[in-house]
């Protein structure tokens, strides 16, 4: 498993206001969706492609485009939807699929809801948004659900981790999956509840508000 932590000054300044408790909701979406595009160049680097021929108006060059299978986005809802725009934004021929999980805050272990995923993903790049890698285990939750599709090239792309989230999630998958996590920011800890510290309070919530 790599880690990749961006380092960019307007990476640091989104985030820095993504974590203001005073940012309001609609503020939160668009910064998120921005951070999530900057993330999403570091992301790509490896995307699969192809050679093209290119015509210009003056001669015929060779050029790249996107390698079939398509790549896969796969936000975790509900707090990935808030990334998705931004994702899709540099990928936009990319398909899209969905996986619903959440977290039992009593016991910190996550369940699996819903999902609109293809029943085979062999040699499809897949890129799981997920805004906060706290404890590690939805996302370890999420990569083993893709691997058993037939995944076996996955990216996590994260607003913010923990370092016993990463160290949780590098145990889990071994050398099974080849998995880049991208991160805005690599926080101090775990609180006794699970949040990360500093961190950013709970992303759906400030996503979308308390349901």
């Amino acid at each position: 498993m790599r880690v990749h932590v961006a380092d960019h000054p307007l990476v640091a300044h989104k985030l820095s206001t993504l974590r203001d408790e005073r940012t309001d909701s609609p503020t939160f979406r668009r910064l998120a969706e921005e951070l999530v595009t900057l993330l999403a160049y570091e992301a790509t680097r490896d995307v699969a492609t192809e050679e093209v021929s290119v015509t210009t108006p003056l001669t015929t060059t060779t050029g790249v485009r996107l390698a079939s299978p398509k790549p896969i986005v796969v936000p975790i809802l509900r707090a990935g939807l808030g990334m998705l725009d931004g994702m899709v934004r540099l990928l936009p021929t990319a398909e899209v699929g969905f996986l619903g999980m959440m977290r039992d805050e009593s016991t910190l272990k996550p369940a699996t809801y819903a999902n609109r995923l293809p029943d085979d993903l062999s040699g499809r790049q897949c890129y799981v948004l997920d805004p906060m890698l706290a404890t590690g285990g939805t996302l370890a939750m999420a990569v083993d659900y893709l691997h058993d599709k037939g995944a076996r090239t996955i990216t996590a792309i994260c607003l913010l981790g923990a370092p016993e989230g990463v160290e949780a999630l590098e145990r889990h998958v071994g050398d099974d999956v080849d998995l880049t996590v991208v991160l805005a920011g690599l926080d101090e800890r775990l609180d006794e509840r699970g949040f990360i510290v500093p961190g950013l309070g709970d992303a759906g919530d400030r996503l979308y508000g308390v349901v």
